[in-house]
């Protein structure tokens, strides 16, 4: 019977929804306690013990799949971000790792506007306000004022372009790769240096994948060339940005202001300079929230891992 280790924390407390799925495939689960992710360590006390994985965030390592291998076949993500696993060291293991990609590409779409629409209009501000007593009519700007710099054109950056460009925003963009010349047209996005996206935008929204090149790509240099005025989101991840380097260009000043869905640490630690800034907008990597997204993601993270041992997804309709 083939074992597997259940540890996707937006499944874990539907999981008696697709136990039954499960078994029919002949399936005993592992299903440790998680608030995150799993570290290497817990990981690594199942070593051994499982075929396949439905997974988070959790940290498998080259440590922790040589630790599983070779009894370990396949890793189903939830979600698409999946560097949290060495994919070189699962693909030398023969470890098929399998994810959802563009699976919230609308609701993080629209969380990016959400925190443009709060800094330019300060309702969270003027709410504040008003509920301790005081009637101050606090300075707004309206989007089409602005200038939005989108830091990986992916499938996320794209839809948040197409939504600035729907405010009247100018949007600069700026990828590793090139972009569509349909996609530029369509949006009037204009694709820049790094250096210059920084230096000319009023928000800078963080998209991109993390990777070798993008490990604290906004550092003390970059958050050096924004505007005092501009504000950095990252829905993307949290090692894009140099936390420390943030925390002290928004003490400095040297930037407005920040909205932050994910951090180097998750869940971030409660005495970060972060939490008591009044300058800062701050949510629990909860970007992708969304009913219809997740249930998609659900399914798909089943099925990923039912093909991924060898068998053939009958699909949802299994629980009928």
């Amino acid at each position: 019977m083939p074992t597997i280790l259940f540890s996707a924390p937006y499944m874990l407390p539907f999981l008696n929804r697709f136990r039954p799925v499960l078994e029919r495939y002949g399936l005993d689960l592992i299903t440790p306690k998680v608030r995150e992710r799993l570290e290497e360590e817990e990981i690594l006390k199942y070593a051994g013990q499982f075929d396949g994985a439905i997974c988070g965030d959790d940290r498998y390592s080259a440590r922790v799949l040589e630790a599983c291998a070779p009894r370990l076949k396949v890793i189903s993500k939830w979600g698409t971000g999946i560097d949290s696993i060495d994919s070189a060291a699962a693909s030398r293991l023969g470890i098929k790792v399998c994810r959802t990609p563009n699976a919230f590409t609308m609701p993080v779409a629209d969380s990016v506007l959400g925190y443009m629409l709060a800094f330019a209009r300060r309702q969270p501000w003027m709410d504040r306000e008003m509920k301790s007593g005081k009637w101050d009519k606090l300075p707004g700007r309206a989007l089409h004022e602005c200038t939005l710099g989108v830091i990986g054109v992916g499938a996320i950056g794209k839809a948040v372009a197409r939504r600035a460009r729907a405010f009247g925003m100018t949007v600069l963009g700026n990828d590793i790769v090139e972009i569509d010349h349909v996609f530029i047209a369509e949006t009037g996005i204009q694709m820049t240096d790094l250096d210059t996206l920084l230096s000319r935008s009023d928000f800078i929204s963080v998209n991109c994948n993390l990777n070798p090149t993008s490990v604290r790509l906004i550092n003390a240099r970059a958050l050096s060339l924004m505007r005092p005025t501009a504000v950095l989101i990252n829905t993307a991840r949290g090692p894009i940005v140099d936390e420390a380097a943030l925390v002290a260009a928004l003490q400095a000043g040297t930037i407005a202001g920040a909205a932050l869905d994910v951090f180097e640490v998750e869940p971030l630690p409660p005495d970060s300079p972060l939490m008591k800034m009044d300058n800062v907008m701050l949510a629990p990597h909860n970007a992708n929230s969304s009913p219809a997204a997740w249930e998609r993601v659900h399914w798909n993270t089943i099925r990923n891992l039912v093909e991924g041992l060898g068998f053939e997804f009958g699909g949802r309709d299994e629980m009928d």
